[in-house]
């Protein structure tokens, strides 16, 4: 295929686990192949750190000292996986670099990713595009979710209508009709209510195999006030902040650790449940991490009652779809493609997004643009 560019996507998700990294080569269309890929995790101190920061985000001072200590040890946590994918395969042209969202406010019209993409690129001698949620939000978009496009393209050839569910620390499906359109909302949370109760209640980052869970009782009431949120009553497109529903954690205050878990646990598949898709899909599949959990899967095949896989069952690598996307979408923006759409993210019209740093780097690769000269 010609046009083709390989790129390094990054992603350090909602979940606040760690950095995911993987190679693909693409045109941004078009996906020729997915290279290897890793996962370097957060050490317990600065997830601490990074969680702390979203209850404060609002109203943080861009120049808060702990904000931006804490951004750094991220933004180097991104360069070293990097550079370990690169000395595994010198021939990368660009990184596609999320960063770590701290606050996604749409109403508001803000979204804030913080990393250093500057020195990323610096560092790694590598183009870097950026800042891929902005001008979405800007245009009166909701800024996510944005991976759509690229499960479009990896499953062009899967049967539709179709729909692509990700639970990370917030739930996002995407739906592809029968004539390739592409719908797509968050549905409501995935994993992240679900991890800060099990950590207070077990001091374990996440629900194990759902195995707090599974030994409680999800409690009715508490869930239908939940779900009389007014986030379920509106139309999609709509996108969450990690932090929409952490007063459910109050709400369920009262429960044992495993009832709590179980209502939880109960809330991400009811949200999923309730989503309004243009049409009922034919298969679902799951990717993030939250298909490692037992309890949310099984909870999703009876809610549904439609087959629920894995997406690794179709052969891709579901711990890394969203890092792949960045490096594909990475290659959009350079193309000036759309990142945005009217039924995806709400904007107003199809948009292109994300902005390219390339310190350090003189001449500019010109490969970058469609051209071998230098």
């Amino acid at each position: 295929m010609s046009g083709m560019l390989t790129a390094i996507g990054l992603m350090s998700g909602t979940s606040l686990d760690g950095v995911d990294a993987a190679v693909i080569r693409t045109d941004g269309e078009r996906i020729e192949s997915c290279g290897p890929a890793l996962s370097l995790p957060y050490s317990p101190e600065l997830r601490a750190r990074a969680r702390g920061l979203l209850d404060r985000a609002a109203s943080l001072p861009p120049d808060d000292p702990e904000l931006l200590a804490t951004e750094q040890d991220i933004t180097f946590r991104h360069i070293e996986a990097v550079r370990e994918l690169h000395s595994l395969l010198p021939d990368v042209d660009l990184v596609g670099f999320h960063g770590q969202t701290i606050l996604h406010a749409p109403a508001e019209r803000r979204t804030w990713q913080i990393g250093d993409a500057d020195r990323l690129s610096r560092e790694t001698g590598l183009a870097v595009v950026h800042d891929f949620r902005s001008a979405d939000v800007a245009a009166g978009g909701e800024g996510a979710p944005l991976v759509p496009w690229f499960h479009a393209a990896l499953l062009r050839d899967a049967p539709k209508p179709l729909a692509v569910l990700n639970i990370g620390g917030v739930a996002n499906v995407t739906f592809i009709d029968t004539d390739g359109s592409i719908h797509a909302c968050d549905t409501g949370p995935g994993n992240a209510l679900l991890d800060d109760w099990a950590f207070s209640h077990t001091g374990q980052a996440c629900d194990v195999d759902g195995r707090l869970a599974r030994q409680g009782k999800a409690s009715p009431a508490l869930l239908e006030k939940l779900l009389a949120d007014p986030y379920f009553a509106r139309p999609a497109p709509k996108s969450l902040d990690r932090q929409s529903f952490v007063s459910a954690l109050k709400t369920v205050a009262g429960c044992t650790p495993e009832d709590g878990a179980a209502t939880l646990s109960a809330f991400t598949i009811e949200a999923v449940r309730r989503a309004r898709l243009p049409a009922t899909p034919v298969l679902w599949y799951v990717c993030g991490g939250g298909r490692h959990n037992p309890v949310l899967m099984e909870g999703l095949r009876r809610a549904l009652q439609a087959p629920v896989r894995p997406v690794d069952e179709s052969g891709l690598d579901g711990d890394m779809l969203e890092a792949q996307c960045f490096g594909f979408l990475a290659v959009r923006a350079l193309r000036n493609l759309p990142l945005s759409a009217p039924t995806i993210t709400g904007a107003p019209a199809m948009l292109s997004g994300g902005r390219l740093t390339c310190a350090g780097l003189f001449p500019i690769p010109y490969r970058l643009f469609g051209t071998e000269r230098t």
